[in-house]
């Protein structure tokens, strides 16, 4: 199984875009040299996150790192260009010796859309259409393609060309059926995101892929599965839920507020660090038997966990990257093998 952590980079208020980018790379190289298997970077154009080019980003942590996979989570494929998109993960792979995957996605947040001159009507258009092809890019080096929201292609082949003979591309997805049986009928791995309820509840979308993988006529041995949710390693439980409780209530209330969700407080987060919830928040022995527990139920391939949430004091993060790479993952892959 692979662990590893993924991030938005964000900035906490009043705080410096150049430093957290900084301190974004040093994460990166720790968790390398921890034995963390992925390194997760998201897109967003909003002024409290430092990354809107994650590839760039993660071309510095390819200059930094040895061993670890370095993926988008997510490339906002709707109002961004498959050309550029291949290009840019073509190079990171190259940068990095064959380590680099995207992670597509139609993104959770709408800022690129007006700002990349999209129209929000044609949401899941765009990301149909733009997925096709990049998937063509990557599958074929010399393309012809044709869609009805972008300029056609006629035999291009784009460079550089990766390192791997295969750039992985995976769905992200957040819980619509839909999406998760056009991961299955394509081929492509999947990640779902687990962001509020009891992670139970999202069983069903596990098996509906590995059913509509079989449907599709591959061998169920060839089908990933990644689960990606929040969380926090310190070294104790109390610690890890005091650190974390602050800054991921004040981002997913700001968030929630703009979406005309609830607030919560410390009860609510009491209860999703409950074993019924949806945080993955303890001492390393905690956490790791609740990823044991989720694997049981899932049996997922890959589990991302993003402790850098909100305001979260640099110190602290790299010190939950240390226990996540050195406690909780060896105990979890013995477990789990």
């Amino acid at each position: 199984m692979d662990i590893g952590i993924y991030t938005f980079a964000d900035v906490a208020p009043g705080g410096s875009h150049p430093q957290r980018l900084k301190e974004l790379v040093a994460e990166m190289e720790l968790a390398d040299q921890v034995g963390l298997d992925v390194f997760g970077l998201g897109e967003h154009h909003r002024p409290d996150y430092a990354v809107s080019a994650p590839a760039v980003a993660l071309a510095a942590g390819a200059a930094r790192t040895r061993s670890i996979r370095l993926t988008s989570a997510v490339t906002v494929l709707s109002s961004d260009d498959p050309v550029r998109v291949f290009q840019q993960y073509a190079t990171l792979d190259g940068l990095s010796g064959g380590r680099a995957e995207i992670m597509a996605g139609r993104g959770s947040f709408i800022e690129s859309f007006p700002l990349f001159g999209y129209d929000l009507a044609d949401y899941d258009a765009l990301f149909a259409e733009k997925l096709d092809l990049l998937l063509k890019l990557r599958d074929g080096e010399t393309v012809s393609w044709q869609g009805e929201l972008r300029p056609p292609l006629d035999r291009v082949t784009l460079y550089p060309r990766p390192e791997q003979q295969k750039l992985p591309v995976w769905i992200a997805v957040g819980g619509t059926p839909q999406s998760v049986v056009r991961a299955a009928s394509l081929g492509l791995p999947m990640a779902l995101a687990i962001i509020g309820g009891d992670p139970k509840r999202f069983a069903p979308y596990f098996d509906l892929y590995r059913q509509s993988w079989s449907r599709a006529g591959r061998n169920p041995e060839e089908a990933r599965l990644s689960l990606n949710m929040h969380g926090f390693v310190a070294d104790t439980t109390e610690a890890a839920k005091d650190i974390f409780h602050e800054p991921h209530n004040a981002v997913m209330n700001r968030i929630g507020a703009e979406r005309g969700w609830p607030p919560s407080g410390r009860r609510e987060f009491e209860a999703a660090c409950g074993p019924n919830g949806h945080l993955l928040v303890g001492d390393p022995d905690l956490v790791a038997d609740r990823i044991i527990e989720l694997h049981r139920i899932f049996k997922f391939d890959r589990i991302l966990v993003q402790m850098a949430i909100g305001a979260m004091p640099h110190g602290e993060l790299m010190r939950a990257i240390e226990l996540l790479g050195t406690k909780v993952a060896p105990r979890v892959k013995e477990a789990t093998q």
